[in-house]
Order: C-alpha cells, then structure tokens, then sequence
C-alpha cells in the first residue's frame, strides 16, 4: 500500500473535493512481531479506502502523535497534545484557504484522545470536522469480521491490528504473531503506569487470531460506515 498519495495539483483541481481526509498515525511499540508505523499503515490504509470510495482530497499522514504510554520501549516517539493540536488546526486552516471547508480526521492510534476535543471545538459554530472511526463504527466492524475479542480486551498489537496488517501489507508481520497474546482487561489507572504496568511484551489483545480476510471486511465494513459522517459533513453544501 501506499503512504503517501500520487495526485498533482491539477488532480485535485478536478476534483474539487467537498471534504479532505487527514491520517493521523502513530510511531509506537507494537510489540516483536508488528512496526512501529502500525498505526499510521492502518490509517493510511483506512483514508485511502474512504478518500477512494467517497471521492475526496487523500492528504499525507501524521506519522508522529501522542504515545506517552508506549515510552517504557525502545523507539516509540511522541509529540505533545498541543503540538498536534496545532499541527490539526494548521492543515484545517490551510485547507480552507484553498478552499476546502470540511476535514475527516482518520484515527488509527487510541492514545489521541486530543482529537476528540479538536473535532468538538471545531464545530461548534456548524459540523466541519468528524472523526473517524468512531467508537461504534469500530465495534460495528468487529462484529461484520467475526472477531473473537472485543475492543477492550484487543487493546493493541491484537487480533484487529494484526488482521488489518495481514491484508493491506502482510510484509512488514513480524515473527511472534502466534505466541503473544496476552489479557489484561482490568486497566483502571493505564492513564497513571502507562502500558508497562499491564504488559511486558507492549501487546494486550489476541494477535494469533488477526487473519486477513478478517482485515478485508474490517475495511469493507468502515468504507461503508464512513457515509454516515460524510453526509453529516455535506448536509448543507
């Protein structure tokens, strides 16, 4: 898959998209077996799905973002909420100087809980930015692939990573897939230990169960989840 998009500036002339979409990734542990870009492939993979479907201004990804529970291992790297609060609202405001008035924030990292507070505040004034996927949308794709665990105790490098990974680029797995599943579902205070406190292989969830048919119809499952936003984004272009 592709990371970054191949359109000119006359593309997107042409295109004239209502709506730009933003890949917000991550570079953080994810255990032995998975890189540290996962989150930014899944949100790359996920923004070129639904820019492709939908018609819509495919923008590069964030790559960098906050993973403060992941620094107990080497090579995860982080910004500050404020820096990626400001780097948000740069790309909206730039956007909207050429032209683009909506934005879809296309989350692949649990830990931006920052994105959420920037979506609300955005649209107080009338919807010009959703964040994608939602909650819902995830558990409603959990459900259509048949996964065998749920968003909590799949808190990450597990069956859902893994099976995305498996489908839309099965060469960067790793060995250790197999052999690391491991459950911690009482994680009252990850806020307080960070991950370290609850795993020391950096992975909770189920890894050995990610396929990648699995990974197709998570995917499939999004495209499709994805137009309830986009209308509520274009109600009244």
């Amino acid at each position: 898959m592709n990371l970054l998009s191949t359109a000119t500036s006359e593309d997107e002339r042409r295109r004239a998209a209502p709506v730009a979409v933003l890949p917000v990734g991550s570079f953080e542990q994810h255990g032995v077996y998975l890189p540290l870009a996962t989150d930014s492939v899944v949100a790359c993979a996920i923004a070129e799905r639904v820019a492709s479907a939908y018609d819509l201004f495919l923008l590069p990804p964030v790559t960098i973002s906050c993973s403060h529970e992941h620094s107990a291992w080497p090579g995860t790297v982080s910004i500050s909420h404020t820096t990626l609060t400001a780097v948000i609202k740069d790309v909206f405001t730039s956007l909207r100087r050429s032209g683009i008035e909506r934005l879809a924030l296309v989350n692949g990292h649990g830990g931006n809980y920052v994105l959420s507070n920037i979506v609300q505040e955005a649209n107080v004034a009338g919807p010009v930015m959703t964040l994608f996927p939602a909650r819902d949308d995830w558990n409603a794709a959990r459900q259509t692939a048949g996964l065998t665990s749920d968003g909590h105790a799949d808190m990450h490098a597990g069956e859902l990573e893994v099976s995305l990974l498996r489908h839309v680029a099965p060469e960067l797995l790793r060995s250790g897939v197999e052999t690391s599943d491991h459950q911690a579902d009482d994680r009252n205070l990850l806020l307080v230990h960070g991950m370290a406190g609850y795993t020391k292989s950096g992975v909770i969830g189920l890894p050995s169960a990610g396929t990648a048919d699995k990974g197709r119809m998570i995917l499939d499952s999004l495209a499709d989840a994805f137009k309830a936003h986009l209308d509520a984004l274009t109600a009244t272009e």
